[in-house]
């Protein structure tokens, strides 16, 4: 049905849901958007979308907005609403008393990837030139650190290969612990466009999903691997390359260093990674792994897309390794229909990763203990820098456990409901001297801040995102910012009332200062984008306008050669036992995003109104489990309740769930183990059991809660209404972006 409503005029953006970066035209009456439509010219999605983009966007002025600052003494405080300059000089003064007591590195701050490159460069600079020290981290870290550990160590640079449209060469695609059908539909529709046209598909997934299997498309292999297993069937695909001698000698012999490869094949080829030894560790048949290596080994284009089904493990980084390993074996970078190519979730988790939001690198990826480098940043910004890595996200909680760590500023993100091990993660927040919170909602974490700054939407802000593909993306602001300012203005604003002297006049200027910094956005800037549209980095005087294909000849190390690395299998520490004796994974469904702080306010709620567990019938049976029962899920950490759902996509053994509504919090149950070069959590593997609710009136000894082993002891509190009329609800954040 026609909208009724007839535009006055529109704007041309990105959207702000997945790594896809969508563009669209925000068309908008009397100040208010009314309608999304899909951009044609969008280099991304070519005027399609997804029914986020399209129809999820009246979240921005939603009645739970909050449009006034506010402060408290206190977490058992109620809030009390103040002027801009109020609240910025109380957080200023806040953060200045507990550098005095504790010391510079007693505070600290996290970004989001769910804000603009200008915001992100902001907020870092924040830390280092005005807070002193470098305790800075985003969530791009917490779900895409191992790419970026994982491609620099094999390939040079932790992206992205290829441009989206470079799928239509690939003959043969493998995806790796991803649903781009639900998780990244356009570029999930362009795949199963191109499988319909005869390329052959493999999926490697503990599930079946949507990617396995849908109308007109079925994966020529699916590896439904038990969780935790990953290195181990990336290793035996490598071993079956190696001692078939399926590798392009050629490639390596030119592109890469023989005696590594040498090295590396005497790893994977040796016996204990035979698919006969594999398999039946991993739950697989050892024939489904030779086809696998085979079919992607043949090509004569593969190319790899992978998801957080990949980094999110304790071998996160060493997943990663493995697959650029073998696509260097394989001889598949390079060209087009090619590469190795991580799927960001949020849309601008790689922008997350490449401007300084890690406490042990600037922008572009460059060390804070290099000299050269961070004489660069003194020079532009008139502060001498901290030479020390800092803090990441989980170190800062650890800290203020111990009193180490004071003060916390967050833009966009959610913590205590994103972060594994939520009881852990409110005890730690409830040590804090003073937390700035700044988001459009009242969230989880906003129960223990004492400074509410309201942040402004996407569609309230002008800047640029950095999608999967390394395209940046101009963002445009379409209407005014409900609160009065843009997020940019709002970091600028804290800087000043710190004592650092910064003016910008608009967003661009910042983009200027961050291509100033930062090699591979060295030539962007908003008038370049206004006039291509988009680019993707590198973006140089050797390619003035982007570059869709990288390591077209070498490879962005010193000696321009591809390295291999040596990726032995180590099991998780995250084990099944006799009270926790199935493993939970987790994902996304195609209606919601993330935890829902936006969709979940808007229509798109009537499609997917509560996360379901996933259980097969035989484990259901066992349990006296019926579909639809309402049960506990319980780990070792904590326990939680939603409804089961049986079904035919999870295999004996293995349970799931989404992550999109609050009321689920599934992080209650999820371990504190981590990746062992990133700190990126394990989100993947989590041991539980699965149990009947009690019904009403039995007592909990019966059927009750279950009891946790090593349980921590949760912390509650913090002011859960804190201002009339404003529902509690997640952040712009997520749990696994």
């Amino acid at each position: 049905m026609p909208n009724p409503i007839k535009p006055e005029r529109s704007v041309v953006t990105t959207c702000a849901y997945c790594g896809v970066g969508c563009n669209f035209k925000a068309e908008t009456h009397q100040g208010r958007v009314v309608r999304m439509i899909p951009w044609k010219d969008g280099k991304a999605n070519h005027g399609h979308s997804c029914i986020k983009g399209r129809f999820a966007f009246d979240y921005y002025n939603h009645p739970d907005r909050i449009l006034k600052p506010m402060i408290r003494d206190s977490i058992d405080e109620v809030w009390h609403e103040v002027s801009w300059e109020h609240a910025f000089e109380f957080a200023a003064a806040r953060f200045r008393r507990i550098q005095k007591r504790h010391g510079a590195r007693s505070i600290g701050a996290v970004s989001s990837s769910r804000c603009t490159n200008e915001e992100i460069f902001l907020v870092q600079k924040l830390a280092r030139a005005v807070f002193g020290n470098n305790n800075i981290d985003n969530c791009a870290r917490i779900c895409h650190s191992p790419t970026q550990f994982g491609l620099s160590a094999t390939v040079g640079w932790g992206a992205a290969s290829q441009h989206f449209d470079s799928i239509l060469q690939a003959d043969v695609i493998m995806v790796v612990g991803a649903n781009p059908t639900e998780g990244h539909p356009v570029f999930g529709s362009l795949l199963k466009r191109r499988v319909r046209q005869g390329a052959r598909l493999i999926v490697i997934d503990p599930r079946q999903t949507e990617t396995v299997r849908s109308p007109h498309v079925v994966a020529d292999v699916h590896l439904a691997l038990r969780p935790g297993t990953n290195v181990a069937v990336l290793d035996s695909i490598a071993h079956v390359v190696v001692r078939e001698k399926l590798y392009n000698e050629a490639f390596v012999r030119e592109r890469c260093e023989w005696h590594e490869f040498e090295h590396w094949a005497g790893l994977v080829g040796s016996e204990r990674y035979a698919p006969e030894v594999i398999g039946p560790q991993a739950g697989l048949d050892p024939e489904d792994i030779r086809r696998a290596a085979r079919l992607y080994a043949s090509g004569p284009n593969s190319a790899i897309y992978y998801g957080l089904g990949v980094t999110e493990h304790s071998q996160g980084s060493t997943g990663v390794m493995c697959l650029g390993n073998l696509s260097l074996a394989c001889g598949m970078l390079g060209r087009e229909g090619v590469g190795v190519n991580p799927l960001r979730g949020q849309g601008n988790v790689q922008g997350g990763s490449c401007l300084g939001s890690w406490p042990h690198v600037f922008s572009g990826y460059r060390f804070v203990t290099d000299d050269e480098v961070r004489g660069s940043f003194e020079a532009e910004w008139g502060v001498t820098l901290d030479a020390e890595p800092g803090l990441r996200l989980p170190n800062m909680f650890d800290a203020a456990l111990t009193g180490h760590f004071r003060g916390m500023f967050i833009m966009g993100e959610d913590p205590v409901q994103s972060d594994p091990n939520q009881d852990h993660t409110i005890a730690a927040m409830r040590e804090m001297e003073c937390v700035v919170v700044q988001d459009l909602f009242l969230n989880e974490t906003a129960k223990y801040a004492h400074v509410f700054l309201p942040g402004s939407s996407s569609l309230e802000k002008d800047g640029t995102f950095t999608g999967a593909e390394r395209r940046v993306n101009r963002v445009r602001k379409v209407v005014e910012p409900l609160a009065g300012l843009q997020d940019w203005e709002i970091v600028v604003k804290l800087m000043n009332a710190m004592g650092y002297p910064v003016h910008y006049d608009h967003a661009g200027q910042v983009l200027d200062e961050v291509a100033r910094l930062s090699p591979a956005y060295k030539g962007l800037s908003f008038e370049l984008l206004d006039r291509v549209g988009s680019a993707q980095w590198p973006v140089d005087e050797n390619a003035p306008e982007g570059t869709e294909v990288l390591h077209r000849e070498r490879f962005p190390r010193a000696n321009g050669r591809g390295t291999f690395m040596l990726t032995e299998y180590v099991p998780t520490r995250e084990r099944t036992s006799d009270q926790h004796p199935l493993l939970l994974t987790t994902g996304r469904i195609l209606s919601q995003y993330n935890v829902g702080t936006q969709t979940r306010r808007t229509a798109n709620n009537h499609w997917h109104a509560e996360d379901l567990l996933e259980i097969s019938a035989g484990d259901a049976a066992v349990r006296g489990i019926k579909d639809g029962d309402r049960v506990w899920l319980s780990s070792r950490f904590g326990a939680t309740q939603l409804r089961a759902r049986l079904s035919t996509r999870v295999n004996p053994g293995v349970v799931y769930t989404t992550f999109h509504h609050v009321e689920t919090r599934v992080n209650v149950v999820t371990s504190d183990l981590s990746d062992w070069a990133t700190n990126c959590p394990e989100y993947k593997v989590t041991a539980v059991e699965v149990s009947l609710v009690a019904p009403a009136g039995v007592a909990a000894a019966g059927r009750g809660e279950p009891r946790r082993e090593g349980a921590r002891a949760g912390a509650q509190g913090g002011n859960a209404a804190p201002v009339a009329g404003h529902e509690s609800g997640a952040s712009r954040a997520e749990a696994h972006a």
